[in-house]
């Protein structure tokens, strides 16, 4: 069968942010610009179409958020939005990874975070208060907590909104139902893709490919083996078409591996969601108030410190711990006393629910546990709890017990006002930690040998070395969105040469 040849300078792979955002830096150079999406076109847009749409990036002061929103003056006087300063997200960054990230990517990352955003803005995207998730009121004020005072309107799903009407606007060409299946190499240097669409070979020759098509999340074989036995069973929070293809092509073509292959972001997701993500649910799928609960296993045992910090720094962690858990699943237990503090997911129709008005009621329906070690659990739990600190859902307010194994170190308030509520929730994975190593200032990758490949460029989920271990809500898009501008401005700039 002939094969149909396309040609431009630059060939995106991938339709996400990342990739969205390197054809639109690439097509401000002048050069012609092709996406090559795997997915049909109501399923494109990647894993970006299902982020909650939190974006951390470095600020001083209400002045630079009024840099990529529009605030009223009656909103800035009435809240506090306290401060993500360079200094706090490199320790935030630091913290999590364990001191392992990258210096040269993370110094990126966090000095260009809020021009990045501006840029943004001026592609299109809308910015707003987060009010909904990362924020409570509290005498009447409102305080923003966790460093994530702005998310994206309409979420993930609305970023690639009006990130598609940029590249329409931009005259970039998408490719639907385009899977990419293998660089054309030409010696070192890469010249074009080889590519099946809709079921029919077909070439595209560029100066430049960058690939921006995700981790292996969605592949349960190289879950398997990458990241360890038992993470095939995990559930995929995001698109089905993350199979790993982008990491496969360049390391066969003699790319570096770099950062944490055995690593990932992976979340509480409820016990009976679907195999892989629903556009029509996104993000709600996740359970991100147990800072306010117990996580209790099969054994009826707690097995986490469920408020060692905001869930922004402890979640992408404890989806991880989950899966360890016999059956891999936890139920997340509340008193009424904290109903108004769960986030927006815990009042959709489709979760795994139970309800009593007593706790030993409340033990026979935990699916799956213990009854009896159950209750002894919240016993031992409830009578270590301090009696002298007040609590505070906005700060780490110390509000912690004494005596028990694991400790709860914040928020920790007896379980004592009926009726309780239970949700079940198992593992989900948002993507993979393993990647490519790129040259920080061009987003080039270069292969084992640490030399530049010529004409290949890599970004978003699939730069390696940035998150090892843990990762900072917020970060993922940001850092798409940055090293997707670096990889399309590098790549023109060798195509227009």
């Amino acid at each position: 069968m002939e094969e149909h040849i396309h040609r431009y300078d630059v060939v995106v792979v991938g339709k996400g942010n990342a990739a969205l955002c390197a054809a639109l830096s690439a097509r401000e150079h002048g050069v012609s610009v092709a996406m090559l999406e795997a997915a049909p076109e109501d399923e494109s847009g990647g894993n970006s179409r299902f982020a909650g749409g939190v974006m951390r990036f470095a600020y001083d002061s209400v002045e630079d958020l009024k840099k990529v929103t529009d605030l009223t003056e009656e909103e800035i006087a009435t809240s506090d939005y306290f401060t993500n300063t360079a200094d706090e997200y490199f320790d935030d960054l630091f913290r999590l990874t364990s001191y392992r990230t990258d210096p040269a990517l993370s110094e990126i990352l966090v000095t260009q975070s809020l021009d990045v955003m501006v840029w943004l803005r001026a592609k299109g995207a809308r910015f707003v208060p987060n009010y909904g998730r990362q924020s409570s009121l509290v005498n009447g004020r409102r305080k923003f907590f966790g460093r994530l005072p702005i998310e994206v309107s309409g979420g993930g799903a609305g970023l690639v909104q009006f990130l598609d009407k940029a590249a329409r606007n931009a005259g970039i060409d998408v490719h639907y139902n385009t899977r990419a299946r293998s660089l054309i190499a030409d010696g070192d240097r890469i010249r074009g893709i080889h590519a099946v669409q809709d079921g029919h070979p077909v070439i595209y020759e560029a100066r430049s490919v960058v690939l921006a098509c995700g981790g292996f999340e969605g592949n349960p074989e190289m879950r398997a083996r990458y990241l360890g036995p038992g993470w095939e069973l995990a559930k995929v929070r995001g698109s089905r078409f993350n199979q790993g293809d982008g990491l496969r092509m360049a390391l066969d073509a003699g790319a570096a591996p770099y950062g944490n292959w055995s690593g990932c972001h992976a979340t509480g997701w409820d016990l009976n969601a679907p195999e892989f993500g629903d556009v029509h649910v996104g993000d709600q799928f996740q359970k991100h108030s147990y800072i306010f609960g117990l996580l209790i296993n099969a054994n009826g045992k707690r097995f986490v410190d469920e408020g060692l910090d905001f869930h922004s720094f402890t979640y992408a962690k404890y989806g991880g711990e989950v899966l360890k858990q016999p059956g891999q699943f936890a139920w997340q237990v509340f008193d009424s006393k904290v109903t108004h503090l769960l986030r927006s997911e815990y009042r959709i129709k489709m979760m795994t629910k139970a309800t009593a008005d007593t706790l030993e009621d409340l033990a026979h329906k935990l699916e799956g546990v213990d009854p009896a070690a159950f209750l002894q659990t919240v016993r031992a739990y409830n009578a270590s709890i301090r009696k002298d600190v007040p609590f505070d859902p906005t700060i780490k307010d110390g509000l912690c017990t004494q005596g028990i194994e694991p400790a709860k170190s914040n928020w920790a308030q007896p379980l004592d006002t009926p009726p309780y509520h239970a949700y079940a929730t198992t593992c989900g994975i948002t993507f993979t930690f393993g990647g490519l190593r790129v040259d920080p200032e061009n987003g080039q990758v270069l292969n084992v040998h640490l030399r530049p490949m010529p004409g290949l460029y890599c970004a978003g989920e699939m730069v390696g070395g940035l998150f090892y271990f843990n990762y900072p809500s917020g970060t993922g898009l940001v850092s798409g969105a940055i090293f997707g501008r670096i990889a399309g401005r590098g790549a023109a700039r060798a195509a227009a040469r």
